[in-house]
């Protein structure tokens, strides 16, 4: 017998890692193998500490800027973050004879393209995202300066005074909010009959997956738990889809040594997820840090099961990696 609470932990599917994390980690991993350290990266390689402090340890550097690399190391690798990069950075890496390899989620840059499309078609290009983030500095990155405005609310798309109404074409940011992405685009399709959208989505579908897993799990939740980093776009809005989908309260957490345990008041069901940067360890640890605490039952709310798998740069894929090292790659160490 067990006079531990009884908690039911609803742990939703899929979560965690995506294809495009997976594939960044990959590359870094592989560039660390065949190249050597150090292996410099530009920016977060995914929102994560967990992945970027085990990735450190193996060798690899992360700067913001390719200035910071010093000149003596200008041999070595740099990888460009999966959130992507505006264009002028593999010019500056040219133009400084560094080698580089663009670990880019191949669904960022699908949404490059889609802007770029628009814009050789002489439309103006509406971006839908958030100010700051490196994925949207990196599409606005792709196109030439005043040919794209950033949208990011219904406010916003409600004041937006384009000088050419009838020659608009939107894409957005890939980790946005199913629902609120909806409600923007559909006040500028309101205002703008004329407004073209992408060839295809450009929410991807890892984002999609995870609310909706979310959006299923929620009702009666007395927490829900989301996994990831106060600057992961793709878990704070987790967050968000939890409180309106019925969770009584929702919280972002990186670690269980985050976890408030005098604060979290009473809990019978418990929601988890996790961002597609978070590590599945992590999600183990927490589960564990509640096992700990109370009588746990997993309840499994899967909604689908993902299996996409996206290749690695064509300069690396002669590198074998060890059952260690794919452990290493999905979060395990």
């Amino acid at each position: 017998m067990t006079d531990k609470p009884k908690l039911t932990i609803r742990l939703c599917g899929p979560r965690g890692f995506c294809a495009g994390v997976d594939r960044a980690i990959q590359i870094v991993v592989l560039a660390l193998k065949k190249y050597g350290a150090p292996v410099y990266v530009r920016h977060e390689i995914v929102h994560n500490r967990y992945v970027v402090e085990g990735l450190q340890a193996r060798g690899a550097i992360f700067v913001e800027e390719l200035d910071e690399i010093p000149i003596e190391h200008r041999d070595q690798p740099v990888v460009f973050s999966a959130h992507g990069v505006p264009k002028s950075v593999p010019e500056d890496a040219d133009a400084k004879n560094l080698f580089y390899l663009d670990a880019t989620c191949p669904l960022v840059s699908k949404v490059h393209k889609q802007a770029m499309r628009h814009q050789r078609l002489g439309r103006h290009v509406i971006l839908i995202g958030h100010s700051g983030h490196p994925e949207v500095i990196g599409t606005m990155g792709q196109l030439p300066e005043g040919t794209v405005s950033l949208i990011e609310t219904v406010a916003d798309a409600e004041a937006y005074q384009p000088e050419d109404p009838e020659n608009l074409g939107f894409v957005t940011q890939t980790t946005l909010s199913v629902d609120d992405t909806a409600g923007i685009i559909a006040k500028l399709q309101e205002r703008f009959p004329q407004l073209t959208a992408p060839a295809a989505e450009s929410i991807c579908y890892a984002t999609t997956n995870r609310q909706e897993a979310v959006k299923e799990a929620a009702p009666g939740c007395d927490l829900f738990l989301i996994v990831g980093a106060p600057n992961s776009s793709n878990s704070k809005r987790l967050v968000e889809v939890a409180e309106r989908s019925g969770a009584r309260h929702s919280l972002l957490v990186q670690r269980a040594e985050e976890i408030d345990w005098d604060n979290l008041g009473e809990l019978s069901v418990l929601g988890i997820s996790a961002g597609a940067s978070a590590p599945e360890i992590i999600v183990d640890e927490i589960i564990d840090a509640f096992s700990q605490r109370f009588d746990v039952t997993i309840d499994l709310a899967i909604t689908t099961v993902e299996t996409e798998n996206f290749l690695v740069n064509r300069q690396i894929r002669d590198v074998e990696l060890t059952a260690q090292d794919m452990a290493f790659v999905n979060g395990n160490h």
